[in-house]
């Protein structure tokens, strides 16, 4: 793109910022995106929202220095359908990524006609790279991979790593096996750049260091260029069977779970020293979250949900509040610093009783000031994301629904922001129950609960696979406020004379619900195991003769030409 481009994006975007409430000065250039998105990763997992033995001092000091999110959703509690939303800002029944996942040979994948972020945001001149796991489809010879999503690179496994065969991977060196059989039946996963199929499988005790490599190539190639960029890493970990370098190996207190975490906060440790080191930190939105809640069936390699209830797959708070933290140096909610210097926040921070309250994102506020700088018990969702980075890099209005409100207000300060509902569907969504559950303020009915078995050998019976789908009527009713493990059902023996209007207000926002318009499933359209991605196309006996091993010692993927040498 050429200097005179740039320069008037540049000023389109100081124009379209000015509006923006309480954001501080930025400069002309336009600001950088940058997502993690963890895999499986809990509400109660990391040190900053509760843990006491987990070692994650990168995503702590994020914390500390950025904004923490109390009650921040995704948008499902499983993988596919929750980065569909994530990438698309619109409910995953409008895309059609419902029910369920993705398999390595399914037909389906993320609509060519949706619109990403990525597209988004390369339509007005920025660089895009993906990192990591895909899972939104690979389709008939990778037809729906991120290349053809709108991202100009892409590095990593088109699905989730337990989507084929590992009981002969290495996950921890020098030889320690992955825990656990995965799928069998199915290609081993490769790793793919862009279309092309680097290894087969690959070797998982290296897979993060490569990625890290890749990213730190992309944001040093895009900056040396003075171009905006978008780095969406989408991290393996914590998902099962954990995996880990040499230097994350038995490191953590929490065993294999430990390790993994302690290897994706390294990652995000050195997204953020690059940053600094390039001199953009200042100039770019860096975005920390999960896609789901914690595996529960795993048990202790499955992570937490804190005080939550239940976990991954299930529509009760432990399956899709998550972990969410912002963090942009001078601009992200500069409210919350400037207050610890106020009388009202220092008796706050001296009751200390309170951090229970902060954890778990009960009420919070003392005559208006945060009990701690850079935590809002805002309702926020992936689903804002995008709408955030179209406002911020002075994108219009795309021609399309979204389901996402921007969040400028809540990072800047400034505000509580638009949202005041969220929208709970199941792992397996259809019209006739449509919305399980539905959160407005602090108040959540549940409609439809059901357990699932990602959740099982949970104490909690709610949680599993027996926990069949049942109607409520009236509804379950919790106030989220004082009971964010949803033990305490208002509505027990009847509903309560005066929380009437309440049960009537979200029954009037799920029956609204009922009017959005659903896509085509793109599950439904089968699987086709012709349409796994091989290295060996039409080797025998198949699947298990795709293997093949590259050679890259620089592992600088982003340049460097990858020798495929056939087993």
């Amino acid at each position: 793109m050429s200097g005179i481009i740039h320069g008037l994006l540049g000023l389109l975007v100081v124009l379209a910022l000015v509006g923006v409430p309480g954001l501080r000065a930025v400069s002309a250039q336009p600001p950088n995106f940058v997502i993690v998105f963890a895999d499986d990763l809990g509400f109660g997992d990391l040190g900053c929202y509760g843990h006491p033995t987990t070692l994650s001092p990168n995503l702590d000091q994020m914390a500390i220095s950025g904004l923490r999110f109390t009650d921040f959703y995704s948008s499902s509690p499983i993988c596919s359908p929750s980065r569909a939303a994530l990438l698309t800002g619109r409910l995953p029944i409008r895309s059609g990524v419902f029910p369920g996942v993705f398999y390595p040979g399914s037909r389906g994948g993320l609509p060519l006609n949706e619109t990403t972020v990525a597209e988004m945001l390369r339509n007005v001149g920025y660089g895009t790279a993906a990192i990591g796991k895909w899972h939104l489809g690979y389709g008939a010879k990778g037809k729906y991979l991120p290349t053809n999503q709108g991202f100009d690179y892409w590095l990593g496994v088109p699905y989730s790593h337990d989507q084929g065969p590992c009981m002969n991977l290495t996950c921890f060196p020098p030889v320690t096996p992955c825990y656990g059989v995965c799928d069998v039946g199915v290609v081993p996963i490769p790793l793919m750049s862009g279309t092309r199929i680097l290894e087969q499988p690959p070797d998982l005790t290296l897979l993060t260091p490569r990625y890290n490599a890749a990213a730190v190539d992309f944001m040093r190639e895009q900056s040396r260029a003075r171009r905006p960029f978008l780095l969406y890493y989408a991290s393996h970990h914590t998902h099962y069977p954990q995996f880990a370098s040499a230097a994350f190996t038995n490191a953590s207190h929490r065993g294999p779970f430990g390790d993994a975490l302690l290897e994706l906060d390294h990652s995000v440790g050195l997204i953020l020293d690059t940053l600094r080191t390039l001199g953009i930190e200042n100039n770019t939105l860096v975005f920390f979250t999960s896609d789901n809640g914690p595996e529960l069936k795993r048990v202790d390699r499955g992570g937490e949900a804190g005080c939550l209830k239940c976990g991954k797959g299930t529509t009760y708070e432990g399956g899709v509040r998550v972990p969410a933290i912002a963090y942009w140096p001078g601009h992200v909610h500069p409210a919350g610093r400037e207050a610890q210097s106020s009388k009202e926040f220092q008796m706050l921070k001296a009751q200390t009783a309170q951090t229970l309250l902060v954890l778990c994102g009960m009420e919070l506020d003392y005559h208006g000031i945060p009990f701690a700088p850079g935590v809002t018990n805002a309702l926020a969702s992936t689903l804002d994301l995008l709408p955030t980075m179209a406002r911020l890099a002075g994108v219009g209005l795309l021609p399309v629904v979204l389901d996402g409100t921007d969040l400028s207000p809540v990072l800047f300060g400034s505000g509580t922001g638009g949202r005041q509902t969220f929208l709970y569907y199941p792992s397996a969504p259809t019209p006739e129950h449509g919305v399980y559950a539905v959160r407005s303020r602090k108040y959540k009915a549940h409609f439809y609960t059901e357990g699932s078995p990602l959740s099982s050998l949970s104490p909690d019976s709610s949680c599993g696979f027996t926990a069949l789908l049942h109607k409520h009527n009236p509804p379950l009713l919790f106030h989220l406020g004082w009971d964010p493990g949803e033990r305490a059902d208002l509505t027990v023996g009847g509903v309560p004379h005066d929380l009437v209007p309440e049960v009537e207000r979200l029954s009037r926002v799920r029956d609204a619900a009922a009017s959005l318009s659903w896509g085509k499933s793109q599950m439904a359209r089968g699987k086709d195991p012709a349409l796994q991605p091989c290295c060996r196309p039409g080797c025998s006996p198949f699947p298990g003769c795709c293997r093949c091993t590259s050679y890259d010692d620089l592992l600088d993927l982003g340049t460097s030409e990858i020798v495929v040498q056939i087993q």
